[in-house]
């Protein structure tokens, strides 16, 4: 089965209070975007990789990127949209052949395993779709506008969903269509085929898998990434 890995790479970073954008930011001297992108290199599964960045970095992403760590599996980098979902349409617009399976990755989460990558495809071929989540370890409440609480919610129930999101190829390309033709906007692309009314599947993910949006991430993965260092 045909498995291509879409990795949206295109966000602005205004929360991480920088004028370079995340992707390019560094991690014991590498991107943070070519930690994510060589997971998906090294993945046997994986036959293809489409990149998606902001127009600006486009020629950045090639030379800088692709070329000087020889990602051999980005064969196509496509510019972004406005937001997070319009990236992602963009990138599946661009796909050219069959495939069976999609995988949706943030390009600022470098420490996804090859593990999560892998049991994600297998789950997905059966499933149909399957996002990458962890239990939540805090205690989760409902609140008010006025900020009282409304609701404790069993966290037993409760997961913090992540990436990557993987999902056969005409179930997240319906799902697209349908949000576009509504209007809609979903916070991942799980939603979107939720919406549709069929079953996403949970895979466990990791504590490790964090997406890098602030300062405080940035220092928790240079922390990661020594330990995995250390431990290797």
């Amino acid at each position: 089965m045909n498995v291509v890995a879409l990795i949206p790479a295109a966000g602005s970073g205004s929360r991480m209070g920088t004028t370079q954008r995340k992707p390019y930011l560094t991690l014991e001297g590498k991107p943070i975007l070519v930690h994510t992108l060589t997971v998906f290199e090294q993945c046997s599964l994986i036959k293809e990789v489409l990149l998606i960045v902001s127009s600006s970095d486009l020629e950045y992403s090639r030379t800088s990127i692709v070329e000087t760590y020889k990602l051999t599996k980005v064969n196509k980098i496509v510019v972004g949209g406005a937001k997070r979902q319009d990236s992602v349409w963009e990138g599946l617009k661009a796909l050219e052949g069959q495939y069976g399976l999609v995988m949706v990755h943030d390009g600022v989460r470098p420490f996804v395993s090859q593990g999560i990558v892998e049991n994600a495809i297998h789950e997905t071929a059966h499933y149909g779709a399957t996002v990458a989540a962890v239990p939540v370890k805090d205690t989760i409440k409902i609140v008010s506008k006025e900020a009282e609480v409304v609701e404790t919610i069993d966290r037993s129930r409760v997961w913090a969903v992540q990436t990557p999101q993987t999902f056969k190829y005409d179930i997240l390309k319906m799902a697209y269509e349908k949000a576009y033709e509504d209007g809609f906007y979903g916070t991942d692309d799980a939603s979107l085929v939720e919406r549709l009314g069929m079953k996403v599947k949970i895979i466990p993910g990791s504590y490790d898998n964090i997406k890098i949006t602030t300062p405080s991430d940035l220092v928790m993965g240079e922390a990661i990434l020594k330990k995995r260092i250390v431990d290797s």
